[in-house]
């Protein structure tokens, strides 16, 4: 288990987190703009944004990938 967490970017940050970081960096229209979710364009908040990828997995997956690419990535370039 240690081995696979070694690895993994997102090892140890709150999908919460996550969330706030790309609000704050992108804000809600332009975060609703790169990743096509109603509850990032339709009244946003971090509460109902939070239950919606909690349950769809393939949402929370394009988030954490959105996190990745703008935030760990370009700092190992």
């Amino acid at each position: 288990m240690m081995e696979e967490q070694k690895n993994n970017p997102l090892h140890g940050k709150k999908l919460a987190d996550i969330l706030e970081e790309l609000v704050k960096h992108y804000e809600w229209s332009r975060l609703g703009y790169l990743i096509k979710i109603n509850c990032f364009t339709s009244n946003p908040s971090i509460k109902s944004s939070l239950k919606f990828l909690r349950r769809t997995p393939w949402a929370k997956k394009q988030v954490e990938d959105l996190y990745i690419e703008t935030f760990i990535n370009r700092d190992n370039n």
